[in-house]
């Protein structure tokens, strides 16, 4: 099975997944992505393909260009975070390059010239940003980026104005989704500039109870006021959605064992099953494996499990393109592979 090597984490916790950074620059004089021609891209990218070569070690990062891939390559890369849903949706002009270690990639032609992303397991803002924003500091010696001494870095869309920065957390919440907490939730957070999204950003949906807390603002606040609020934040999600699980395994344990064994008896079973379908029962049985209801030691990356059964993993893993019944029952194999 495919592994995603970001995610190894020694210190896992229940609650946290990973943490993301990612700013976003342009370079000065250069048309945005969106607006510009493919000459005008391809010039953008051979600035940033010789800053890159120059200022970091010859196999220290490798480079890939989307319109040279597979369309289930680039969507395997997006399912394992290391490039973004935009990115894809801009296959013609976009490539990126990525670390050895899968925690660093430098997307170029995304909806700004650079978006620079360190993805880094469980909760580590603080780090994830000190590396961030060596790599940014280092591409910025030898790249002129655009930059406004009232309003800082521009960028195509004015929500990234700024800092340029987007910090997220991504975070298992099963406990206050099933208990319908997480709507009050995604509301207070509004209330003070951060927001509740799904797995793989703005737009997409929350499957298997996975959510990426971030800031909204980017203008009108340092990177390190950011990070800050963000951690503060996410430090009170972790206890809320703790003590809901305590609440769920003291007063409702019946009705959360019966979910969590009638998900694991499906998954053993299914001949065909979806990924959204899949990632839900995986995240009840993670669910019941961290409240000690199910005492299996070996079920440890329940989460590389869901990223790994995504449709684009699927095909990689066999190197061909599928349709859907085609993943449908690969999936349920995989699965049933898994937890016999």
């Amino acid at each position: 099975m495919i592994m995603t090597r970001w995610l190894d984490n020694p210190n896992k916790d229940d609650v946290v997944v990973s943490t993301r950074l990612r700013v976003a620059r342009n370079l000065k004089d250069k048309v945005f992505p969106i607006y510009s021609t493919d000459q005008q891209a391809d010039e953008v990218k051979e600035l940033i393909k010789g800053a890159v070569a120059n200022l970091f070690q010859e196999g220290e990062y490798s480079y890939h260009q989307l319109k040279e891939l597979e369309p289930r390559e680039n969507m395997r890369y997006m399912e394992d975070h290391l490039i973004s849903p935009v990115l894809v949706d801009h296959w013609k002009k976009s490539s990126f390059f990525l670390r050895d270690d899968e925690k660093v990639t430098i997307m170029i032609n995304e909806e700004d010239h650079i978006r620079l992303q360190t993805l880094l397991p469980g909760l580590d803002l603080i780090q994830g940003w000190k590396l961030c924003s060596e790599i940014d500091d280092t591409l910025e010696s030898v790249l002129d980026f655009a930059w406004h001494e009232e309003y800082g870095y521009l960028t195509s869309c004015p929500t990234n104005t700024g800092t340029g920065l987007r910090a997220s957390v991504m975070l298992h919440m099963p406990g206050v989704t099933i208990t319908g907490h997480i709507s009050n939730i995604i509301d207070a957070l509004r209330k003070i500039g951060l927001t509740i999204r799904g797995i793989y950003g703005e737009g997409t949906e929350a499957v298997g109870h996975l959510y990426q807390v971030s800031n909204q603002l980017t203008l009108g606040e340092s990177e390190d006021e950011i990070i800050e609020k963000l951690n503060r934040v996410v430090l009170q999600l972790i206890r809320r959605e703790k003590n809901t699980r305590e609440y769920l395994a003291d007063k409702k344990r019946l009705e959360i064992e019966d979910k969590v064994y009638r998900s694991l008896g499906i998954l053993r079973s299914a001949r065909l099953i979806s990924s959204k379908e899949a990632m839900e029962m995986i995240s009840n049985i993670k669910l019941g494996r961290d409240l000690g209801m199910i005492g299996n030691q070996q079920w440890e990356d329940l989460i590389k499990l869901m990223i790994d059964i995504k449709p684009g993993n699927i095909q990689n893993r066999l190197g061909r393109s599928m349709n859907r019944v085609e993943r449908d029952e690969t999936r349920a194999e995989i699965i049933r592979d898994y937890f016999k």
